[in-house]
């Protein structure tokens, strides 16, 4: 999903429902090789829809490049993960949820509910 497709969904949101909470969260998700402190974005808007109370989330993080593995085979020793982050590139991911209020918890609603 773009930036400008997440816009047109929010605009529409905000005609038919109206928006009860936005905001933008930052989450670091690692140490790239470098030794510098990645970052994920959540956009997040919360409102009163046709199933209730609902939540949807858009994620933009950066792709991760490469993988690099630090090992040894010796008795005890540890194994250390870094990853090589994009400075350019990055990936979306949307997800919805659903309020449910016997939990007190969101839900999060599967795209595949909606198929038959």
């Amino acid at each position: 999903m773009t930036r400008e497709k997440w816009q047109n969904i929010i605009g529409m949101i905000d005609d038919k429902f109206g928006i009860g909470d936005k905001r933008t969260e930052e989450e670091e998700i690692g140490q790239d090789a470098k030794g510098e402190v990645v970052f994920e974005i959540k956009d997040i808007v919360e409102f009163e829809g046709p199933l209730g109370k609902m939540r949807l989330e858009l994620i933009i993080r950066p792709i991760v490049l490469d993988k690099k593995t630090n090992f040894s085979r010796r008795i005890g020793s540890g194994v250390e993960v870094k990853y090589i982050f994009s400075d350019s590139e990055t990936s979306t991911k949307f997800r919805a949820f659903k309020w449910n209020r016997e939990l007190e918890s969101w839900d999060e609603i599967d795209a595949g509910m909606f198929e038959k």
